[in-house]
Parts: structure tokens; C-alpha cells; sequence
């Protein structure tokens, strides 16, 4: 994992914070540092795809999707700082409940921030995807 910059470097760490709530189950860790009216958008193809307003919706968003979970979580490989937006391209590993496969692949974060507080969390089905929009570059 790369070590964030010095711009956004407290919003870098409570992402990763938050990625390892996640991966506990922790869902109000997880959205310990988003903005009361956040806005979440999961890309189409996915199994909750759509846009989820406000902190109630997205935590009822994240709780269902994450209730499916056996075992396993997502892993943040590298951050990549673009403006006030944080990209985190994922390592996507999870068991479903009732599955003795594993779903694995690899997927893109955008976190969008105002006053240290996440507005926007938008996930896109490929890394570059999320790079391309950010107009970040992974170097």
C-alpha cells in the first residue's frame, strides 16, 4: 500500500480505518467519518447497484450487503490522491453465506471529501474506471 501524501493524509487514514471496519462488520465504524448527507453510488451490475442518500440509507445500503458476507472483506491495495477526492483501488475477497465459493475481484472507490468528512463514496465495477472519473493517475 502506498504511503498517502501529506494532501488528504488524515481522510487517507480514516478510509483505511474504515475498510477494516467494514471488514469486522462494524458498519457505524465505517461510517464514522460520513457526512450526515452523504451520497453513495454502487455501480449497475452490482448486487445493490443504485444511489443511497443521506447516512440512514447508506448504513441500511452497506448493513444489507455486508449481512451476506461468510467470511472474507475488501483490502485496499493502493490510495491515490486526486483534489479533494481519495481513490482506493480494492482486493474484493468474500464467501457468501450459504456458498462454498469465493467471489474475487478487483474494484474502485472514489471518496469525495468536504471539511474532513466524506460526501460522496462512489464504487465503480474496474480501478480505472474510478481513475478515469477522478481524473487521478495510478503511478
Amino acid at each position: 500500500m502506498d504511503d498517502p501524501t501529506q494532501v488528504l493524509a488524515a481522510e487517507t487514514e480514516a478510509i483505511s480505518e474504515a475498510y477494516a471496519a467494514l471488514n469486522r462488520n462494524d458498519i457505524e465504524g465505517f461510517v464514522k467519518n460520513f457526512d450526515p448527507q452523504i451520497e453513495r453510488i454502487e455501480f449497475e451490475g452490482s448486487p445493490t447497484a443504485g444511489t443511497y442518500h443521506g447516512l440512514e440509507a447508506v448504513k441500511e445500503h452497506v448493513t444489507k450487503g455486508r449481512s451476506t458476507w461468510a467470511e472474507g472483506g475488501c483490502e485496499p491495495e493502493r490510495f491515490i490522491v486526486a483534489g479533494d477526492q481519495v481513490v482506493v483501488l480494492t482486493h474484493v475477497r468474500v464467501r457468501l453465506k450459504g456458498h462454498t465459493d469465493w467471489l474475487e475481484g478487483r474494484t474502485g472507490d472514489v471518496f469525495t471529501f468536504r471539511n474532513g468528512k466524506v460526501i460522496q463514496f462512489r464504487t465503480f465495477a474496474e480501478g480505472q474506471q474510478a481513475l478515469e472519473w477522478a481524473g487521478a493517475e495510478d503511478r
